[in-house]
Formats: C-alpha cells, structure tokens, sequence
C-alpha cells in the first residue's frame, strides 16, 4: 500500500526501561510499514534528562503547544534508588508533572474493554472514565526537612508588601513539611473540560474531593466546580439527560464499586492518579487504560497509564523471554494518529488510529493475548505470545485491513 501521508508532525517523547524497547516496536512493525511518519523527536529517557538537566521535558512540553498533539512512552521518575543506579546529578522530578504543568489541563483515563477480560467488579457493566486534574498539588509542591525544633509558618506576601501568616506547625523535634498550590484559572479549566467532556459523552459527572478536611483548598475546587456548573451547564446537562454532583472522595470510592459504571469520575491530581491505576487493575490490567491530557492552550498529549515495566526490562537485557502487554502504548498512537487527522483533515490518518485499535483488540478476542491477559481471560483457546509476536499480531490484522 501507498505510506498515508501527514502534513504536521506529531511530538514523539520517548521513554525508559521495557517500554522504550516497545516504542521502537510499535514503530517498525505498526507504523512505518502503513505511515510517512512525520514527527519532532524528544528523548526523554532517564540518562538524556540528566544529560540536559531536564529541559528536553522543557522542550517537548513546549513543542506540543507548539504543534498540537503529543504521543508520550512511560518515563521513569527517579527515587534514591534510580539516582544511585543512573549516576544521575539529582532527583530530577516527574516529567509528567513538568509537561502537565506547561500544559495545564485535564487527563482523561478510561479502560480499554476486550471481550473475555472482564472486571474484578462484577457489578460493573460500562466503561468508567477518569477525569485527572494536570496541574499542581503534591507534584508542584515544595518540601523540606526540619532538623529539629521549631516553628514552621506558611507565608503569603502580596505584591503590594503586605504578609499573611498561618502556623504549620510547632516542632518538638525533627519532621517534614510540604507546600501545595494550585491556581483559580486551571481549577476552571478543569471544570470546564470535565462540564464538556460529560456532555460530549452524554454521561454523568462526579467530582470528589475532602472538603470537610480541607476546608480552604479542597473547598475551593468544590465551589469552582458548583459555580460554574450552575452559570453555564445545569440547563445543557438537563437537556442531554445527564447529572453533576459532588461527594467526598471517600464516599465516591463506594459508590464506584457498588455502581454499574457508565459515568465520569473528576478527582484532584493525586487521586486521579491512585483511582486511575485502581480502575485500570480492576477492568483487567495497567496496561488496558487509554490515558489523554486535553489543554485548555489546545494542545492534547496521549500516553500509556502505566510505568515502565522494570522488571520485564532486566529479562530483555539478560536475553530472556517477556511477554509485556503493549496496547496502552498502540492506543496512545493510535489516539495521537486520529486527533492529529481530524485538526489536519487527513481522513486517512484518523482511519489508520481507528483501525489500529480494531486490529489490535480483533488480536485480544482471537485468543492471542500476552501472559498478563492470558491468566485473567474467560476466553478458551488462549495462545499466549511474546512482547514482539503480539505485535507483529496485531500487524497481520492491520494488513489484513489495507488489502
């Protein structure tokens, strides 16, 4: 077949560890054989990071504001451990929370639903989407370590001089302390997007958080939410027969596992972090979650949900078999391939995401399936393949579409 042909380049960051080789996979065995590819490369691998004292992330976060769609492999955020491990300069921080701060916006989260892997919940019928704030909290926060005694203050100094003060703490002896931000103006796009998203979808919204803990912080998200609701989507949400409501996070926790699923679950960054990995486990593995940041700025970044699969990276390095489940990584692709044809008008390219994803779920329900779906599946005659032979699978369904 003819390559299908791109106008503007997608930005392609590159990762870490068993993911990093999956990427290059995908690549040769799902892309280049089928697209002209046409991307800005970034390498956010662990070492080049270190090497650029982190303003690759820097660049790839601005570059995807710049050209509009983003596809990101899963990045190592380093602990003790892997500073010691890499040599690294420092404890560089989460590039997801780099590029989720430059880009402000939500990530929206929901599970990929095969035939024969079915949820934990047995209650649960329709897919749940997590909607994740992508700005601040505990991954813009400050912190630091109190030797010993003393007091700790937090301080605000307005730009006209004057101070506020509020007493942390009084310090018998040592501790830490951590500061947390966020910002009226993303907390509002949050909503927003969550308002739209729900009536895109023609489903319910939930927003959780712990108002009566926080009663500053939280509540703010909790009154944001609520105001903009009633001004601008209480009549639209009517008309499309949908609901909004709030609940504390760990209220919501039950009533998600006693409901049927179908709806839209908003959470603060953390939570939505925990929560998404928890859904993701629950509909049948980490690696079966589609995962997009949509910026307010008009920029949309899509990324596996999961990490970099350690372990399945130090068998490959010592020449042994894995059988890691590649699908998140396809449908970021994939995702990126279909929102880069619509704002480019190149039906084709969304036609290829689109027929990605069919081939690689037609793979799944034929029973050719990696070792973490495999031992899970209802489905009967079940082969159980390597990390390449999936993906060289899931290629022949794609063929077998284009001939």
């Amino acid at each position: 077949m003819e390559k299908i042909q791109m106008t503007t380049p997608l930005v392609e960051m590159d990762g870490d560890e068993m993911t990093r080789i999956i990427w290059q996979m995908i690549k040769d065995e799902l892309i280049n054989p089928f697209v002209d590819l046409k991307s800005e490369y970034y390498d956010l691998g662990l070492p080049y990071r270190d090497k650029t004292n982190d303003q690759v992330t820097v660049d790839s976060a601005n570059a995807t504001l710049k050209y509009g769609v983003a596809v990101k492999c899963a990045t190592i955020t380093p602990n003790a451990a892997r500073v010691k491990e890499y040599d690294l300069k420092e404890m560089w921080k989460s590039p997801n929370g780099t590029i989720r701060a430059i880009l402000d916006g939500t990530v929206f989260r929901a599970p990929i639903l095969v035939k024969g892997i079915e949820p934990y919940v047995r209650t649960w019928k329709k897919p749940i989407t997590i909607a994740r704030h992508a700005y601040g909290d505990v991954y813009k926060a400050v912190e630091m370590k109190v030797p010993g005694k003393g007091k700790a203050e937090l301080v605000f100094t307005g730009e006209d001089g004057t101070k506020s003060s509020e007493t942390i703490h009084e310090f018998d002896g040592p501790g830490v302390i951590q500061g947390m931000h966020n910002l009226n103006s993303s907390i509002e796009s949050f909503a927003h997007a969550c308002f739209d998203y729900a009536l895109e979808l023609k489903q319910d919204l939930w927003f959780a958080s712990k108002d009566t803990i926080s009663k500053k912080y939280d509540h703010t998200f909790k009154d944001i939410f609520q105001e903009i609701y009633d001004k601008e989507y209480h009549k639209k949400f009517s008309e499309a027969g949908i609901t909004y409501f709030y609940t504390l996070i760990d209220d919501a926790v039950a009533r998600v596992i006693r409901s049927e699923g179908g709806f839209i679950w908003a959470c603060k960054n953390y939570d939505g972090d925990v929560m998404s990995d928890m859904l993701a486990t629950a509909f049948g593995s980490l690696s079966m979650m589609t995962s997009v940041l949509v910026s307010p700025k008009g920029a949309w970044e899509y990324e596996a949900a999961h990490g970099t699969v350690q372990r399945h990276y130090y068998k490959h390095l010592n020449g042994e078999a894995t059988s890691t489940n590649s699908i998140a990584t396809i449908f970021a692709w994939a995702g990126a391939f279909i929102k880069r044809g619509e704002l480019d008008k190149l039906p084709n390219l969304i036609t290829f995401g689109e027929n990605l994803r069919k081939a690689t779920i037609k793979t799944v329900e034929s029973g050719k399936m990696t070792k973490d779906l495999a031992l899970i599946t209802t489905s009967r005659n079940v082969t159980e393949l390597g990390t390449e032979d999936f993906i060289k699978s899931v290629r022949a369904n794609l063929e077998a579409m284009y001939d």
